[in-house]
């Protein structure tokens, strides 16, 4: 496993819990945090956002352990659980941070690659298609693997891949229920021209007869 980069952000206290406080922070450039679990209390603090978003752009993105340094109270190591975005700005609006405790295993999902280009694509004409692309596993902060990748070259056309297909990882187990199908090659079934060109045909005159299309409103 590559040797993962260092991250260290430095936070303040958060004494404030009410909504103007938040946009206080954020008009700032700060996201206002919650820090819990480990054998600490939990504590609101506040933190650079360009230093979280350099932290959720990174290779192992939200599965980063970091070190937060609150002012006047410590350092520890951590990584995100929860977190808001704006989904107009994209922008990060609060986090909730989880201490990591040594030694401890955590539940995390990782992304799942499928590798190489299957038989009955190259072959035999046929179309993969990737039902799952996170897996869940449980492991210690330090072995969680930036995704998991899975050979598909000799899969055929009809070919199931499932969870119980993925190669053993050391240190890390897979917590997916091992039935989950996660890939399969199939045919596309195309229709007879002659087949088309009757539907067509059909549905045209259906629609030049109204006055006006009919909408469906759900």
């Amino acid at each position: 496993m590559a040797q993962k980069e260092e991250y260290t952000v430095r936070a303040t206290r958060r004494e404030g819990r009410g909504k103007n406080d938040a946009r206080r922070l954020r008009h700032a450039g700060m996201v206002p945090l919650s820090i819990y679990g480990g054998e600490g209390e939990t504590i609101a603090a506040a933190a650079p956002l360009r230093d979280l978003a350099a932290i959720l752009r990174s290779e192992s993105g939200h599965n980063t352990i970091f070190t937060l340094d609150v002012e006047g109270i410590g350092a520890t190591e951590v990584m995100f659980r929860e977190r808001v975005i704006d989904p107009i700005k994209s922008r990060l609006m609060h986090a909730d941070l989880k201490r990591l405790v040594r030694g401890q295993s955590i539940d995390v999902t990782v992304p799942l690659h499928l590798i190489g280009e299957p038989i009955g694509v190259t072959e035999q004409d046929g179309v993969l298609d990737q039902i799952v692309r996170e897996i869940g596993v449980r492991c210690r902060p330090r072995n969680i693997p930036d995704s998991i990748d899975v050979d598909v070259s000799h899969l055929n056309v009809h070919d199931v891949m499932h969870v119980s297909d993925i190669p053993a990882i050391e240190d890390v187990e897979i917590t997916d229920a091992p039935e989950i199908v996660i890939a399969t090659v199939g045919i596309v079934q195309e229709e007879p021209e002659e087949a088309l060109a009757t539907e067509e045909g059909a549905a045209e005159p259906e629609v030049i007869g109204k006055g006006k299309p009919e909408e469906e409103e759900k």
